[in-house]
């Protein structure tokens, strides 16, 4: 019996509108062998793939001028090991579906980002991140990585395989994943208090002790006064952490839920007030089921090395003038140093400096160049996913495992069939 085709639906655009896809159209395969048609189908056509996620993305990491390949209908089931403390799960599948699921069974993620809606493969592909001085990226905690090449071959690496380090935060460059194994641990409490107000002085002065406060912790401004942070939120974790301070350089904590944005409801942000509850239900700091953060919006994130954070986050203020225009929020998160070679926290502990712009694409691309020569003497890697203007010859230097990253990628895919516009700037130079 000839199996049915894969039904291609028109393509669409990014989660913020900003970019339509290019692609002329989107097909979500439900199994391997349908997912391997899709492939061998391109390549008798000479056209390009590129796998996409939930869409959570700025650039145009995800497009091409062939077909996407959503991994969302792949089979989700998951398989935890509890002996080894690992799951499988389906790339194509949500943080927060996953997390569900294995808080149903006693166990947990070590961290989360602020949205739960990414998809697994999207989000560790992209080295996307959480918070905490002792956690690494959501790639970090990847324990093996499966993928389907251009070839149609299956391909897994695990920890400790030779080219594992390259191919977890792998841009899409090397194949369309399709499971992921993550490390997990039994399910745990944390307590999340936000406080109002702190002198950016005063937190500069020892930011390791404001981040140090909790298991995950964000600082939140809007740079409309530059000396201010508006928000300090503050994940602990009681079987571990100390207890919450009763003020912070002097901030105390706010008097009721709060939203990064001053003045938005905190209606879809996660459980405040110090009260203990479920870890997927604390760490990411908006709900699951609804839209998220402020919809129609425009990202970048800068991840600097520790030891220069302070300095950074005082360059980002000697712009506050030209940034706060645009800005809806900036946040300041750290994450722990990784082993992944294309990874924003590769060989050193960094702290993330995230802007929420305001969809005024044509005035935040002008910025960028500014802002990114700013934070070039901090060696500033930018988020993979989120709009930036360095190239391949600005980041080449960035990263020591660049070249040989490269060299990889055109031996898993030697025609080049899923790379794009987007590859070609930052990875090849083209």
């Amino acid at each position: 019996m000839t199996p049915a085709p894969t039904t291609i639906q028109p393509s669409a655009s990014n989660w913020a509108g900003n970019l339509r896809y290019a692609a002329r159209g989107v097909a979500a395969p439900r199994d391997l062998d349908e997912l391997r048609r899709l492939l061998a189908d391109a390549e008798l056509a000479g056209e390009r793939v590129r796998p996409l996620g939930t869409r959570h993305s700025f650039n145009d990491i995800a497009d091409t001028d062939g077909l996407l390949v959503s991994t969302a209908a792949l089979p989700a089931d998951i398989e935890i090991d509890a002996e080894r403390r690992l799951v499988r799960v389906s790339g194509g599948m949500r943080y927060g579906d996953l997390a569900v699921r294995l808080e149903e069974s006693g166990w947990a993620v070590g961290n989360l980002a602020s949205l739960p809606h990414i998809s697994v493969a999207g989000a560790v592909s992209t080295g996307t991140h959480g918070s905490g001085d002792r956690n690494g990226s959501l790639a970090a905690s990847v324990a093996a990585v499966e993928l389907l090449t251009a070839a149609g071959d299956l391909v897994t690496l695990r920890r400790g395989d030779a080219e594992f380090d390259a191919v977890v935060v792998g841009l899409g460059a090397f194949g369309v994943v399709t499971q992921v194994t993550l490390d997990i641990e039994p399910s745990f409490q944390v307590e999340q208090t936000v406080y109002e107000r702190l002198p950016v002085d005063a937190v500069l002065a020892d930011l390791d002790a404001v981040t140090g406060l909790g298991y995950s912790v964000s600082l939140f401004t809007t740079w409309r006064d530059p000396e201010v942070i508006d928000q300090l939120w503050v994940k602990r974790r009681p079987d571990r952490d100390r207890p919450a301070l009763a003020d912070v350089v002097g901030a105390r904590p706010a008097t009721g839920p709060r939203h990064p944005l001053p003045g938005v409801s905190a209606e879809y942000c996660t459980e405040q007030g110090g009260a203990a509850g479920p870890w997927l239900e604390r760490l990411a700091h908006f709900r699951m089921g609804f839209t998220p953060s402020n919809g129609e919006e425009l990202q970048s994130e800068y991840l600097v090395p520790r030891e220069h954070a302070v300095a950074a986050i005082g360059a980002v203020r000697g712009l506050a003038a030209e940034i706060a225009p645009l800005l809806f929020v900036s946040e300041v998160r750290t994450v722990a140093a990784d082993a992944l070679w294309l990874s924003p926290a590769f060989g050193r502990d960094v702290v993330g400096l995230h802007f929420t712009w305001r969809p005024m694409q044509a005035e935040v691309v002008a910025l960028l160049p500014r802002l990114e020569a700013a934070l070039a003497v901090f060696e500033a890697r930018p988020h993979w996913g989120k709009l930036f203007a360095a190239d391949a010859a600005a980041l080449a230097p960035l990263y020591p495992r660049f070249d040989a990253f490269t060299a990889l990628a055109a031996q898993y895919d030697p025609k080049g069939r899923f790379r794009n516009a987007f590859t070609e700037r930052v990875l090849f130079g083209a």
